[in-house]
C-alpha cells in the first residue's frame, strides 16, 4: 500500500542518529577494543544531543542493543526526550533473531515499547522477519546507488507498507536520487546540501536523514579511516548540524519515527 502524496500536508522532519559501536575504525583497519568503540561513541552522542536541545528538536535514535547495555543510563536519559529505535544488536553482525532479542532488550532497558528498526549499513532485512519480531515500521531501505554496498535505484522513495509493516526509506533526493546521508553532509558544499534538503523536504513533505555519533568526534587519530569518511568531524560538523536544523526548523516539524508512522497510519485509514 502507497502513502498519499504529503507535498502539501504537514512536512515532517526526521533527523535521525544510528547509535552504534564504533566499528567503522576495525573495518578500516584499526585494532581498537569495544571500549573504545563504547567511549567514541558515547563523545559523540552527548555532544550532538547538546545540539538537538539548542534547536529543540525531537529525534528517532536507532541504537543497537550491545551499545545501550554499555551505556544504560545515558540512553534512559536520551529517551525522555527522543524515541529509542532498534539498530540491532551488534553493529558488526546481524542474524534473523537480533530483530527481537534486541527490541526485547531495549525494552527491558526503558520499560516503553520499542516500534521501529533500521538495520547496519542500511542492509537488507526479510520484512516477514521485521513483522514477526513486532515492528511498526523499518527504516533500513536506502532507495538510491551506492557503489560497493548496494543498487536500490529501482525502491520507492516514498514510505509504504509491506506485510503490514511501514517502510520509511531514507531521504533521497527527487530526480537523480542524490543521497542526503551522512555522507553527503560532510562532503557536499554546505549550501548546496541545504538547498537539496529544501527541495526534497518540499516535494515529498517528509525529509529522512540520518548521521552516527562518532563522526562528531576527533577522527584524527584513526589515520586509516578515509578522508571523506573523516572529514567536518567534531566542532566544524556539530555546527554545521545545528545550522542546517535551525534552516529546516521554519519549513516543517521535528518529529520521531513513531510518530510520523503514527500519521501514516492514520491517513491511509
Amino acid at each position: 500500500m502507497g502513502t498519499p502524496n504529503r507535498s502539501t500536508a504537514r512536512r515532517s522532519i526526521l533527523f535521525t542518529v544510528d547509535v552504534e559501536e564504533f566499528d567503522t575504525a576495525v573495518e578500516f583497519g584499526h585494532d581498537i577494543s569495544l571500549d573504545e568503540q563504547i567511549a567514541v561513541s558515547t563523545r559523540g552522542l552527548r555532544l550532538i544531543a547538546e545540539r538537538f536541545d539548542a534547536v529543540s528538536a525531537r529525534t528517532t535514535l536507532f541504537t543497537t542493543a550491545n551499545y545501550a547495555l554499555h551505556e544504560p543510563a545515558l540512553i534512559r536519559q536520551l529517551a525522555t526526550k527522543h524515541e529509542i529505535a532498534s539498530h540491532g544488536y551488534y553493529h558488526t553482525t546481524f542474524e534473523p533473531a537480533d530483530l527481537l532479542t534486541s527490541r526485547l532488550a531495549l525494552e527491558k532497558l526503558l520499560d516503553k515499547p520499542i516500534t521501529g528498526f533500521r538495520r547496519a549499513r542500511m542492509g537488507f532485512v526479510d520484512p516477514n522477519d521485521v513483522r514477526k519480531a513486532g515492528y511498526q515500521y523499518n527504516s533500513s531501505l536506502h532507495p538510491t546507488w551506492l557503489p560497493g554496498r548496494y543498487n536500490h535505484w529501482g525502491e520507492p522513495r516514498h514510505p509504504f507498507q509491506e506485510l503490514g509493516v511501514w517502510q520509511i526509506p531514507a531521504s533521497v533526493t527527487p530526480r537523480l536520487r542524490l543521497p542526503l546521508f551522512w555522507l553527503s553532509l560532510k562532503n557536499f558544499p554546505f549550501s548546496y546540501y541545504k538547498s537539496l534538503c529544501k527541495q526534497t523536504l518540499a516535494t515529498d513533505g517528509f525529509l529522512n536523514l540520518y548521521v552516527h555519533p562518532w563522526e562528531f568526534t576527533d577522527l584524527a587519530a584513526y589515520e586509516k579511516i578515509p578522508t571523506y569518511v573523516r572529514r567536518h568531524s567534531r566542532d566544524e560538523l556539530l555546527d554545521r548540524v545545528e545550522a542546517l536544523l535551525r534552516y529546516l526548523k521554519p519549513m516543517g516539524e521535528f518529529e520521531t519515527m513513531d510518530e510520523f508512522t503514527r500519521q501514516l497510519e492514520a491517513v491511509a485509514h
